[in-house]
């Protein structure tokens, strides 16, 4: 491998859920891992107690530090010991287990600030489980924007390879969803997304804005932020040489998208995009961190407590957000 080949930190997500699992699924699959360094970052009992669940034996040569993964050519492990199996249980959300993973992200972090990690994918967390160890922001993306020092736009992308979503407001209350759609928000959006597109290897991004009121406001009889400021903040990122179209309505902008014709649409509040876009590929779905300054990713589902312990958990957006994270780093 060469010097420029990514080091890419994976995490077991949370103890009490399908994230071990999950993991140690990915890393029975060599093929993955290819033009990579990848490190996988954790407890050992964890990591041993995904390997027991998901049936596979893999051994990793051990380092201590991100940078020792660059003598590898397969992927390696650096332990962590941040929490014990007796403060855990399966389909628990807990602040053991919520402090654990913090932990182990703000470790990535670290790696990423002395130039050590190029990317991370993350299994997937708890929100409850962090809140109670300690996270003090609305979700993990606001927690990495805080911890990396962001202060651009971010937004967190889901997305089904050919489709991806943004929104322009997404942890909050709906009753307060409104307050968040401005001309500034929309243009933010929008073009981050098809910024961030051209990164993942779309050569041309073809991105709609969603209007936020029922069939984009009837010509202003149903609500007038398509008209007064979606409709606006479109034509400003048309005139800054973006070529992003819209307001379509919300309830028929997909079907533009599941028949290829978008590559993303960008949403007004969290449901309007979630819905449609788990309808369509709740199987294969990737969340992406977007506007950090390195690329973030995890499968777009959650701990999945029910299954949680069972082996039966589906590798497929697991797989699909390592590779994402991969190609990203390569751009």
């Amino acid at each position: 491998m060469h010097n420029n080949t990514p080091v890419i930190a994976v995490t077991l997500g949370d103890p009490g859920g399908i994230g071990p699992e999950l993991i140690a699924k990915l890393f029975a699959e060599n093929e993955v891992f290819a033009d990579t360094h990848t490190v996988l970052i954790g407890d050992r009992w964890l990591w041993e107690e995904g390997q027991r669940v998901a049936g596979v034996t893999i051994e990793l040569p051990e380092v201590t530090t991100f940078t020792e993964a660059r003598k590898y050519d397969t992927p390696v492990f650096l332990e962590m010991d941040t929490v014990a199996q007796e403060q855990t249980a399966y389909a628990e959300a807990n602040e053991h287990g919520g402090a654990s993973v913090l932990a182990v992200l703000d470790r990535c972090i670290e790696g990423y600030k002395a130039g050590e990690v190029d990317g991370i994918c993350f299994g997937p967390l708890n929100k409850y489980a962090m809140k109670l160890g300690g996270l003090g922001h609305e979700d993990e993306l606001h927690w990495f924007v805080n911890k990396l020092g962001v202060t651009d736009f971010f937004s967190e992308f889901n997305t089904l390879g050919t489709l991806w979503t943004s929104r322009i407001s997404s942890h909050v209350p709906l009753k307060d969803a409104h307050t968040y759609i401005t001309e500034e928000r929309i243009i933010s959006a929008a073009t981050l997304i098809h910024d961030t597109l051209r990164k993942a290897g779309f050569d041309a991004p073809r991105v709609a804005v969603a209007g936020f009121n029922p069939h984009a406001g009837e010509g202003g009889t149903c609500g007038r932020e398509e008209i007064d400021i979606i409709a606006p903040a479109v034509e400003k990122c048309r005139s800054q040489g973006y070529p992003i179209v819209g307001p379509f309505p919300a309830d028929t902008v997909f079907l533009k998208a599941r028949d290829g014709e978008l590559d993303a649409v960008v949403t007004m509040f969290h449901d309007q995009g979630q819905i449609a876009i788990k309808m369509l590929g709740f199987d294969k779905g990737v969340t992406i961190l977007g506007g950090l300054p390195l690329p973030v990713g995890s499968p777009a589902h959650g701990t999945a407590f029910d299954i949680a312990g069972q082996g039966k958990a589906n590798l497929t957006p697991t797989r699909n957000a390592f590779n994402l994270v991969k190609a990203m780093c390569s751009q």
